[in-house]
């Protein structure tokens, strides 16, 4: 087992970890640390494996944006995060562990990188390899790819109906109420004789009593 082989074996031990740590932590923001360390870790064994473009994807796409969507899902799904931000130092510790592991995993990559060793080589050594994914996604694996993006939409549809409880005091709109309505539900018109006023008289000046 040489060196490659040891580093994509710790670098998927590393991605399991980190799962397992998303689904069994109580804090949303340890959560959320884990799951970052989740996705480098699985960047890492895709560039290690040859798919550059996929891993890149993936800290741009997920890391950078998803994560970002997932804190705005947790911010709806009211939990109390009054305690949440009663202290940075609480956090410090969680979050320089991702960040020396991330570290770590970055120059064993380097490492990995400047031996040129590439498990795929020989399949992307003739075409570019966002050319070899995108054939390899709607070709050999089409229907999985099909079944992801099922998996995807189910799962935004469900973070927005987690959302949508009756609230007491919060206000909600009804559009079929909204598309039956009719101007006279909501215009009267008045009909009133016009009454001229007239302007108001200046008052007269105090006149100032004389000694």
């Amino acid at each position: 087992m040489d060196f490659v082989q040891i580093a994509f074996l710790a670098f998927a031990a590393m991605a399991t970890v980190a799962a397992l740590g998303v689904i069994s932590v109580r804090n949303p923001v340890h959560a959320a640390l884990c799951l970052v360390l989740a996705f480098f870790s699985v960047a890492c064994t895709w560039i290690i494996s040859g798919a550059e473009f996929l891993g890149i994807a993936l800290v741009l796409v997920y890391v950078g944006a998803v994560m970002v969507l997932f804190l705005f899902v947790v911010m709806m799904l009211d939990i109390d995060v009054v305690p949440l931000r009663e202290g940075f130092v609480r956090y410090l510790p969680v979050g320089l562990v991702v960040a020396v592991v991330m570290l770590a995993e970055m120059v064993t990559l380097i490492g990995v990188k400047a031996a040129s060793a590439t498990p795929f080589a020989d399949n992307v050594a003739d075409i570019p390899n966002t050319t070899w994914l995108a054939r390899a996604l709607f070709t050999d694996f089409m229907l999985p790819f099909e079944v992801a993006a099922v998996i995807l939409t189910v799962a935004v549809i469900a973070a927005v109906m987690l959302t949508l409880r009756r609230r007491p005091g919060a206000r909600h709109q009804n559009p079929s109420e909204q598309a039956r309505v009719r101007a006279a539900d909501r215009i009267r018109m008045v009909k009133m004789d016009a009454v001229k006023q007239e302007p108001p008289q200046p008052e007269a000046p105090i006149e100032e009593a004389k000694p």
